[in-house]
């Protein structure tokens, strides 16, 4: 099995890619560029510098089977140590392409109102994070308003549209096309322009 490249250098680009992160969680709908890295194929290079960063031994993750292959577990068990989940019910982060189901998202956990930490981070890989149904942002992080447009799965426009659990509790998206990503977390309220 072939090992990929990761980081050229792997201690400053984490921590560069940590911040960038951090910077599109603090402010919801910002488009943010991480460190280049080359895409795992068939994962982005922004995916792959995710898991790169965030992934490790004591995060359990679950890849849509669309976004996983033979090599990708390999290396992601050589690079970060992450275990790899059977389900979306045992992932602290859950990885989708756009096909993802409802059945898929309502399995990840969201936490509850005493242990919100036990939620897990969503990352949707898109085709474009523009040129989608236009929404309107509104929550910390955010001064007034944002709006912006990826291009999302239903089933994910449906649950930001509706969240079904009651805060502190819920899903963190980050959504990834290329190398950018933009991040929609639990405490930010969605609406359609």
């Amino acid at each position: 099995m072939n090992l990929f490249t990761h980081f050229a250098h792997p201690v400053d680009d984490a921590q560069h890619t940590f911040r960038r992160i951090l910077k599109a969680l603090s402010e919801p709908g910002v488009l943010v560029a991480l460190p280049s890295v080359t895409g795992w194929q068939p994962l982005t290079p922004a995916t792959t510098a995710i898991l790169l960063t965030l992934a490790d031994q004591e995060t359990p993750l679950y890849l849509d089977g669309a976004l996983s292959s033979d090599a990708v577990q390999h290396n992601l068990r050589f690079h970060t140590g992450a275990p790899l989940a059977a389900s979306s019910a045992t992932a602290s982060f859950a990885l989708f392409s756009e096909a993802v189901t409802a059945a898929q998202l309502a399995a990840c956990p969201a936490g509850d109102e005493l242990s919100p930490e036990h939620a897990t981070t969503v990352v949707i890989q898109t085709d474009s994070l523009h040129h989608g149904t236009p929404l309107r942002l509104r929550g910390p992080g955010i001064e007034h308003s944002r709006s912006v447009a990826p291009q999302l799965p239903a089933v994910v426009l449906e649950y930001l549209l509706n969240r079904p659990a009651i805060f502190p509790a819920g899903l963190d998206f980050l959504l990834t096309c290329g190398e950018t990503l933009m991040a929609i977390p639990r405490t930010t309220h969605v609406e359609v322009c």
